[in-house]
């Protein structure tokens, strides 16, 4: 008993003595805030979240609730190659930060927090997902950035979620130029034939549903590209998780900033 309460009273002293050498500080803006993986009151205002009622293919919202199973004009004018797609935030003010802070500053320490709103967002896609897959980085790209953006995100959604995680399951055979200052149109022309399922991962990925996990849905070409080569490896479903969302309407090709 003594025993015990001495290594409770040290984990306590241990968990104190880190929490003064290093507070907890703001996801977004590095204020401090009083538990870890948070936001400070600010930038949570900042975040839209997306919630139903929405379009139960493509994700987006509704201004009103009409139904169950209402299709999106997108959706019924343009069916994409999976089956469902959700996101957890508006691509906008600090939901734009925290993925340029992942992606292009080295903060893969976001990315666990992020996939928490991640599994909240697809909380009805998981239970009925075999296996996660991220979006791949060419092997060109992944060398001079050193990790996958998609990749970090992937795998603690996997954690999070109890499922398996399969990196090697979709590869980007073809070096593709960055998405940044393309219209709708030249984005699906850029990554057109860009991924491969390889021989080996084929048995892994038939039958299977699959969540496909990415940082940012902008116009869908690149889950769409990346869920047609899937299914043509004998995917049962797959279906599409990403952090954050541009809203239809929100797409300026002309947008300067990075994603």
């Amino acid at each position: 008993m003594m025993i015990a309460g001495v290594s409770r009273v040290s984990g306590l002293m241990t968990g104190w003595l880190q929490r003064a050498l290093f507070p907890p500080v703001c996801l977004g803006c590095s204020s401090l805030v009083t538990e870890p993986g948070t936001l400070c009151p600010s930038c949570w205002g900042q975040l839209r979240f997306l919630d139903e009622p929405w379009c139960t293919v493509m994700g987006t919202p509704f201004s009103l609730d009409l139904g169950d199973a209402m299709l999106s004009a997108e959706a019924i004018a343009n069916p994409p190659p999976f089956a469902r797609a959700r996101s957890a935030v508006v691509y906008e003010g600090i939901a734009r930060g925290l993925v340029q802070a992942l992606k292009f500053r080295d903060r893969t320490d976001l990315a666990p927090w992020m996939a928490k709103w991640m599994l909240r967002a697809g909380a009805e896609l998981t239970p009925e997902c075999d296996l996660v897959v991220p979006v791949p980085l060419h092997r060109a790209r992944f060398l001079s950035r050193r990790f996958n953006q998609s990749a970090e995100l992937a795998r603690a959604v996997a954690r999070g979620a109890g499922l398996s995680y399969a990196p090697e399951a979709l590869i980007r055979k073809r070096r593709t130029r960055q998405q940044v200052g393309l219209g709708a149109r030249e984005r699906e022309a850029n990554v057109r034939g860009a991924f491969q399922v390889p021989e080996s991962a084929v048995p892994q990925v038939k039958s299977r549903r699959i969540l496909l996990v990415d940082d940012v849905y902008t116009t869908g070409a690149t889950v769409a590209a990346a869920a047609r080569m899937l299914k043509r490896a004998g995917a049962g479903q797959v279906d599409v998780l990403t952090f954050a969302r541009v809203l239809p309407g929100d797409f300026r090709a002309e947008d300067q900033g990075p994603i």
